[in-house]
């Protein structure tokens, strides 16, 4: 998808957002094992917040393995959340039974990243995209076959295809599935956990698109994992870049893209690639390796591969707080 193409998007504006988070911690910590020294906990996700409104995308950005997927899952409770609160609608999900936990399922559905590996080779396509309403009851079987005749033909597939298993399938067609399936409760929130990196250039296009018109439709709220920025400026409301378990910058999305505040997304923005070839490339590299997130540095995590850098980002962590009045969060002691 080429940087280059962008649109115009408008978000529903409500007092109270759809979803809040609010410093949500996970940490992985290693099992106890005899004659081995115990090992520091693994801080994959650290003191992260953010809202999401109704209708809305916002989007997860970063470097691989910077804490994008597991801010999700704990969102969804797919895997627990070692600390924080996480508000949908205004109820609390973290402490949630299991059985109380089931009745908001209904509201928060995820498209899995390998449009394969997430789709049961033993059920029918139609059999995967039924299965929800089946587990959830409410309606009989033809009222599920209807339903599901009519999710195949809003995504792009033809109800015949039912019958199929998804080997037939091409990957965009298998994703398109993992759509239907998303869509068949009707939620107020899908978790996109990078939906389109496996797909092929042209797909990706038909499927952003298509999660775009879905949208526009029915008003459902997106949190977007994305590696990929020029997909990311195509479909997202606003974006958070994530580093190292933390949030560093919260923007809308033409705001980000035009005027980047914290370093770190000034290098992750100046990777994308140019479309012109007669435009000259404006690199900014990225020195060193990552920290590892059992050990992370003292103050600011990015410090240490920082150009910025100064003594007061080794010993206070800054703060996200906004510098404009437009909502434009950053971290960073000196943007």
């Amino acid at each position: 998808m080429s940087t280059t193409t962008t649109t115009t998007t408008t978000t529903t504006t409500n007092a109270a957002p759809l979803l809040r988070v609010h410093e949500l911690r996970k940490h992985y910590v290693s099992p106890k094992r005899w004659l081995r020294p115990a090992r520091p906990p693994i801080q994959a996700v650290d003191d992260v917040s953010f809202s999401v409104a109704r209708g809305e995308t916002l989007a997860l950005v970063g470097e691989s393995g910077c804490g994008k997927t597991t801010t999700a899952k704990s969102v969804l409770r797919l895997v627990e959340p070692s600390a924080g609160s996480v508000q949908l609608d205004g109820e609390e999900l973290v402490g949630l039974s299991p059985s109380q936990m089931r009745q908001r399922r209904r509201d928060l559905q995820i498209i899995f990243q390998d449009p394969y590996a997430s789709l049961n080779p033993r059920l029918t396509a139609g059999e995967i995209v039924a299965e929800p309403l089946r587990n959830f009851g409410g309606a009989d079987a033809a009222a599920r076959e209807e339903r599901v005749r009519w999710l195949f033909s809003r995504v792009g597939l033809r109800p015949e295809a039912a019958k199929k298993y998804p080997h037939e399938f091409s990957g965009g067609q298998r994703q398109r599935l993992g759509i239907a399936r998303a869509l068949a409760l009707q939620p107020k929130l899908i978790v996109c956990d990078e939906p389109v990196s496996a797909l092929d250039v042209s797909v990706q296009a038909q499927v952003v698109n298509l999660l775009m018109d879905l949208q526009a439709e029915f008003g459902i709220a997106y949190l977007f994992v994305a590696h990929d920025l020029a997909v990311v400026r195509h479909i997202s409301h606003r974006v958070a870049v994530m580093y190292l378990g933390h949030i560093v910058e919260i923007a809308d999305r033409d705001t980000l893209f035009s005027a980047p505040r914290h370093p770190y997304t000034e290098i992750l923005l100046s990777a994308v690639p140019v479309p012109n070839p007669r435009t000259p490339a404006k690199r900014m590299l990225l020195q060193g390796d990552p920290p590892s997130p059992a050990n992370p540095p003292s103050g600011c995590r990015f410090h240490t591969r920082c150009p910025m850098a100064q003594a007061v980002c080794k010993e206070q962590q800054p703060v996200l707080t906004p510098r404009k009045a437009d909502g434009h969060l950053v971290a960073c002691h000196f943007r």
